[in-house]
């Protein structure tokens, strides 16, 4: 493959006669590409499916207490308002034309066509059941704000009703949380559960005792953390193990549902394991975009939804549009947060020289700057360029880093509050979960496409003179 040639955008520009950036996705790579356009002369407009920006890497802190979703979401309009030239738009896109150079959008029943010069998408990915969707309604991914605050309403849902409970296996079910995927993310949330039951909650009940709780982590995988290489991963695992997580390697789950997970060990045995709470936290697959991107273009697009882009992050014949973070397939690169910022800024940067008239940069380079995973208070491993630490020293880099990357300055602020709060004492000062939390995105599924929008502010229907739309049936 190589790197397409730059070319002039097609079409008249915006009514100010400036070129038109549309940005599909609020998070990593379509922020990031959007405040590296802050000075460019173009109109952008940033299309979100959700109204904020997800720092992802600490959504099992919101399951687990730790943090509130406000300070790992802030509002995305609030991020970009002293940007003039972007503008903010809430809705799900549904369609790219890329002969007519427009993105459609649509939220609560109202359809929008944005026309564009250059289009950046990053649309991320989602959680992946690998073919096995039905595992969705029992065991909740990790991948948005809705998600972590179902899982902290099923955590802390599962030690109330285990107080109620008289029967010791119902008592052993409800205290039995199963984390699948040892990757960064089913490590780190298995490591805050295990916390959290023996340190945070120990004096908080009568009839049951929170530090019997069983904490299993399970992977297909041979090794925890496979990206860290063995000797990191192996460490972790042990130290797993001393805080009460058991370890499961070479467990492929086969069946979930509300009691229990079944499980295909490498011998062939199938087992079972009662438990209430299941997490989701192996897999991932890109936005169904990609496809969409694929059949128009002729883009080869893998099993994960991943479409392949040119070197610059184009797509072939088609130089104005960029493809960013977890949808792009180039290189093996990994599904990470740095590789959706560099991307961002990258194609903000060919973007403007573009415009400006002048040659493209060479092909994207990743500049891979690390890994870090905690696994609880005072330890987390961590390999930097090559130089691998664990323990202590891995833990205040892990908090440094994190920190940085946090949006707002506020934000940082209560985020160190609500962290001296968990890892110095025992508290967690984000314990609310309601019925509604656990049980909303069932009920949506359950009700189905005929929801009507108006009930929550979406577009209405004309309405016929003298017809009743209040839904109240005469006596």
């Amino acid at each position: 493959m190589t790197t397409s040639p730059a070319h002039a955008p097609a079409g008249p520009a915006s009514t100010g006669g400036r070129p038109r950036v549309v940005i599909i996705g609020s998070g990593f790579g379509g922020l990031f590409a959007a405040q590296a356009l802050r000075r460019a002369p173009v109109d952008v407009t940033l299309i979100g499916k959700t109204s904020h920006h997800l720092f992802q890497p600490l959504l099992y802190q919101v399951a687990t207490g730790i943090l509130s979703e406000g300070e790992i979401a802030p509002p995305t309009r609030e991020v970009l308002r002293r940007q003039r030239n972007a503008r903010v738009v809430l809705g799900e896109v549904t369609g790219i034309d890329l002969t007519a150079r427009t993105v459609t959008s649509t939220v609560l029943g109202r359809t929008t066509v944005h026309p564009y010069d250059e289009l950046v998408v990053a649309a991320g990915a989602g959680q992946s059941y690998f073919g096995n969707d039905r595992f969705a309604e029992f065991a909740p991914g990790m991948k948005s704000v809705d998600d972590a605050l179902e899982l902290r309403g099923r955590i802390f849902g599962a030690f109330e009703l285990a107080e109620l409970a008289d029967d010791p296996a119902e008592i052993d079910r409800l205290l039995t949380f199963v984390v699948v995927g040892a990757g960064p993310t089913g490590v780190e949330m298995a490591g805050q559960i295990a916390e959290l039951a023996h340190r945070t909650l120990r004096h908080d009940f009568r009839r049951i005792d929170p530090t019997t709780a069983r904490v299993v982590l399970l992977d297909a995988a041979p090794v925890v953390l496979p990206a860290f290489g063995e000797k990191l991963g192996d460490g972790a695992r042990r130290h797993l193990n001393k805080i009460g997580v058991e370890v499961q390697l070479g467990a492929m789950v086969t069946d979930v549902d509300a009691d229990g997970i079944e499980i295909k060990d490498g011998d062939g045995q199938v087992r079972r394991i009662n438990a209430a709470t299941k997490v989701w936290a192996a897999g991932v697959q890109a936005s169904p975009l990609g496809r969409l991107l694929g059949e128009q273009t002729g883009a080869e697009v893998d099993r994960a939804g991943r479409i392949a882009v040119q070197p610059d992050l184009t797509l072939p014949g088609h130089p104005e549009v960029h493809v960013v973070g977890d949808m792009a397939k180039l290189d093996e690169l990994p599904g990470v947060a740095q590789v959706a910022i560099q991307g961002g800024r990258y194609a903000a940067d060919q973007i403007r020289r573009r415009i400006a008239g002048r040659e493209p940069r060479g092909p994207f380079h990743y500049d891979d700057k690390g890994n870090m995973a905690t696994i609880s208070r005072f330890s987390a491993v961590a390999d930097i360029k090559g130089l691998r630490f664990q323990g202590f020293t891995a833990w205040v880099l892990w908090l440094v880093v994190h920190l940085f990357y946090i949006i707002g300055f506020k934000s940082r602020i209560t985020t160190v509050l609500h962290w001296a709060v968990s890892f110095l004492g025992r508290g967690r000062s984000q314990r609310v979960a309601t019925q509604q939390q656990v049980y909303g995105r069932l009920a949506l599924e359950h009700v189905g496409p005929g929801f009507s929008a108006s009930k929550t502010g979406g577009r209405r229907p004309a309405v016929t003179a003298g017809e009743d739309r209040t839904g109240r049936e005469s006596a």
